[in-house]
């Protein structure tokens, strides 16, 4: 039995490359779409809705000191102050851009933790990102550009299996 390897010639090193990464490729196919909408999801959900959380009072869950205050959500007595002063919507008032947003910011990412209404959800988000990115931070454009390729991500390919949108989806067509 010969133990003796000999070394790879040039002609098998060249294709040993193109190998490695077709099956790279192939492994990575196999993540599925359902997995990938799931984390999107989420992960957008929470950036929003986290915001959002900073724009009212009167809704708390402290999960430390296992405490829970309800009572009717309303703005932030700061909020309006902010978005007159520091936000400057154009053409909006900045009583109703508050509202607008707060509302927005928890009922946009709800819909997109149950996967109803995903794209056209993912299209609102992706709305204010973009106002977000040309009229109040224009700097943040890497920031906003990871939201809005996740947004886009939904909008292309949807939800996933894991959703109301693709449970309607199976049981109306």
């Amino acid at each position: 039995m010969n133990t003796r390897t000999e070394p790879l010639s040039a002609t098998s090193a060249r294709g040993l490359i193109p190998n490695l990464m077709q099956r790279f490729v192939a492994v990575c196919t196999r993540i599925p779409h359902t997995l990938v909408a799931l984390l999107a999801r989420f992960s957008i959900a929470a950036v929003f809705w986290k915001s959002g959380e900073t724009k009212i009072q009167g809704f708390a869950i402290d999960i430390v000191n296992q405490e829970f205050t309800l009572g009717w959500p309303r703005l932030s007595d700061s909020v309006v102050d902010l978005f007159r002063e520091e936000y400057q919507l154009p053409m909006i008032p900045p009583e109703i851009a508050a509202t607008m947003a707060a509302f927005a910011e928890h009922f946009l990412p709800l819909l997109l933790l149950l996967g109803l209404a995903t794209r056209l959800s993912a299209l609102a988000l992706l709305g204010m990102t973009l106002t977000i990115q040309l009229f109040v931070y224009p700097d943040a454009y890497p920031t906003h550009g990871t939201w809005a390729a996740v947004l886009l991500l939904l909008m292309v390919n949807g939800a996933g299996k894991l959703s109301l949108d693709h449970w309607i989806a199976r049981r109306y067509t």
